[in-house]
């Protein structure tokens, strides 16, 4: 699949704003991108406006030399739906839960980001994201076959890419995409523990406020690891913000955010999602040779999704405008999502 779009003209946020205005539309001085999480989304999922498409998510990815886990808690107005999924890299053993709660109860997510502790309980999970002193995160999920307990730090001089992206004044979404974050802790699928490497083991979060159209077709990468004597966070996505003026691609290096304002040129196949992933443009290029795919499928009633969501290990190289840094060896994963909900 291909598909080439000229660079968009983005304007950085510096200072606190909220998303919506008083009415609940989109409020216009908010779009752009920041370097940290400065948008107040307090205004998703209270009021009448927008009623039936609030969404509400956090997201988290681990992945270790051995392992990879994953978190899921969100609020879609009409269902809560949350996952907890862990993957043994070298038996490739996984287990996992997922739920969907109608209408959603058993939820509790922040009005902004760090705001609070995220809950999530339903039969057969149990999962808490709680913030800590140092901006870090603890993240604890229970399975009947598995259990999560993940500190996240951050750095304090590590930029995320924060990004307001406008359909319309009645559609938009505001994503906080957080990579190459350290990662310690343990994990137990049926009863064995492991212990993630220090100094090995990246967490991604994907942090998500906002209204969306009903149909929707999204692409998502994300890397992270220590390549060429540099500490290197990848953050790509495409097809849902083509049009808005605004992207989500950046690339950060030993905790500085680079900002890609083009929309990248994706080829990959839908036919045999395991072939290489390749990406271009704005002075990127990468390729994500995938080791498995996180195939998930749901269809109920006019919800349904249909995710293709293959990990790997990204190689490239990223012109800042003064040096060409090259990077191997980054583990990660890009998707394919097309939701109807």
């Amino acid at each position: 699949m291909q598909s080439d779009h000229p660079t968009a003209r983005e304007r950085e946020l510096t200072e606190r704003v909220s998303l919506t205005l008083p009415d609940g539309r989109l409020n216009r001085e908010a779009v752009g991108f920041a370097r940290w999480p400065l948008v107040d989304t307090a205004g998703i999922g209270h009021g009448s406006h927008g009623r039936g498409r609030n969404k509400r998510w956090e997201y988290w990815n681990v992945i270790t030399p051995t392992h990879i886990a994953a978190l899921t808690v969100s609020s879609i107005d009409y269902a809560a739906v949350h996952e907890v999924w862990i993957f043994d890299r070298t038996t490739g053993e996984e287990v996992g839960e997922s739920a969907t709660v109608l209408p959603p109860r058993g939820v509790t997510l922040p009005a902004s980001l760090a705001d609070g502790p995220t809950r999530a309980r339903a039969k057969k999970l149990a999962i808490d994201l709680t913030p800590i002193a140092d901006g870090g995160t603890r993240l604890r999920a229970t399975i009947p076959d598995g259990v999560i307990d993940v500190v996240v730090s951050r750095p304090a001089a590590h930029d995320c890419l924060a990004v307001v992206v406008p359909w319309s004044d009645s559609r938009f979404q505001y994503t906080v995409k957080d990579v190459a974050l350290p990662a310690s802790g343990s994990l137990i699928i049926r009863g064995t523990e492991y212990t993630l490497p220090e100094g090995e083991s990246w967490a991604v979060l994907d942090h998500g406020r906002g209204r969306w159209p009903y149909n929707i077709t999204w692409n998502w990468g994300a890397g992270s690891g220590r390549s060429g004597g540099h500490t290197i966070g990848l953050q790509v996505g495409g097809k849902w913000t083509t049009g808005t003026g605004v992207t989500e691609n950046g690339i950060v290096i030993d905790g500085r955010l680079h900002k890609i304002g083009a929309e990248l040129r994706w080829d990959y196949s839908t036919t045999d999602f395991l072939a290489p992933w390749r990406l271009s443009g704005g002075g990127l290029s990468a390729e994500l040779v995938p080791f498995h795919d996180k195939r998930s499928r749901m269809q109920l009633g006019v919800l349904s999704g249909a995710t293709d969501q293959c990990f790997g290990t990204w190689s490239g190289s990223y012109d800042t405008g003064l040096e060409v840094i090259e990077f191997s060896g980054l583990t990660g994963f890009a998707e394919h999502v097309h939701n109807r909900w």
